[in-house]
């Protein structure tokens, strides 16, 4: 029924733990098999330093909690977005049909904890003067598709997917093939 790696990752869970201060964390549930997973997660130079996890539910939430945990850590925020709920269970050697929401609560836990992260970053407070006038200066750009607040600099957006590109007039943020920005109406090259 479950694969050799499945039961490896079953009987020897990886990075199983909390962060107690973590940078980001993301907890999501499944209310018909009452499986719950929370990621912590710590993130240096873009990068995340480390992931931890607690599960509560079946063998296979467990199995792919320990792998997604061990396939995010050292990715930058952008390449662990992109971690799929296919990929988990392609990873995993497959899981049972009645079995495969459980990729899909592993890879969505790690994005809501680098959301959280990523929302805590606009969200911080100014440290000192110097920071409160940059902030002031700063503005947050949004995903024109999802309304996610990108990070500096965003090619593609974490949560959608969606390639971007940016107006070279007003700077905001368009849908790559887009042949007018929908911000200030000039043409996009």
């Amino acid at each position: 029924m479950y694969t050799d790696k499945v039961m490896e990752h079953f009987m020897h869970p990886r990075n199983v733990g909390t962060i107690p201060d973590a940078d980001g964390v993301g907890e999501v549930g499944n209310p018909v098999c009452g499986d719950m997973m929370t990621f912590y997660i710590k993130v240096k130079d873009g990068r995340l330093e480390d992931v931890k996890y607690q599960t509560f539910g079946c063998g296979a939430a467990i199995a792919v909690s320990s792998l997604v945990s061990e396939i995010a850590k050292g990715k930058t925020l952008e390449e662990a977005m992109k971690i799929t709920r296919e990929q988990v269970a392609e990873e995993l050697g497959g899981l049972p049909p009645h079995k495969m929401h459980c990729s899909n609560l592993g890879a969505d836990a790690l994005h809501k904890a680098i959301e959280n992260y990523l929302n805590k970053q606009t969200d911080r407070k100014p440290e000192a003067e110097g920071e409160e006038k940059q902030s002031r200066d700063k503005k947050n750009f949004h995903c024109p598709s999802c309304d996610f607040i990108l990070p500096e600099r965003a090619l593609v957006c974490p949560r959608c997917q969606l390639k971007l590109v940016r107006c070279e007039h007003c700077n905001e943020y368009n849908l790559e093939g887009e042949e007018t920005c929908r911000h200030c109406g000039a043409g996009l090259i």
